[in-house]
């Protein structure tokens, strides 16, 4: 057996946020220790990338603020992380959504995928 995925289902804990995947719109309920006080910050974006596996599992989520584009890559696992909350379901077809970073206005926005109700 192989020793580092041996370690990692050991270390790994069953976290129960929702699937997303690049070019979702999500919220990320994150957890900040200022000192010792503790605050939770709403960041609010499109998912650009999904990387790795297990343990080491990671997102990125950008977001525009002030005209200014903000990203930011969160572990998955993650102690820190209170919430994840699915806001809007994106219309992409690429997984990594890099191209994004040099469009400004409405090119940058994705649309929104439309799900379809079978009766």
């Amino acid at each position: 057996m192989d020793l580092i995925k041996y370690v990692e289902d050991q270390v790994s804990i069953e976290l129960k946020h929702p699937s997303f995947r690049p070019g979702d719109n999500i919220a990320v309920s994150y957890k900040i220790v200022e000192g010792d006080k503790e605050r939770i910050q709403i960041f609010r974006g499109d998912v650009l990338q999904i990387k790795g596996h297990g343990a080491t599992k990671t997102f990125t989520v950008r977001k525009m603020s002030s005209g200014i584009g903000v990203e930011r890559i969160f572990p998955l696992s993650s102690p820190n992380i209170v919430k994840i909350e699915v806001l809007k379901h994106g219309k992409v077809r690429r997984a990594k959504l890099y191209y994004l970073r040099e469009l400004v206005g409405k090119k940058a926005k994705i649309k929104e995928k439309k799900f379809v109700k079978k009766s």
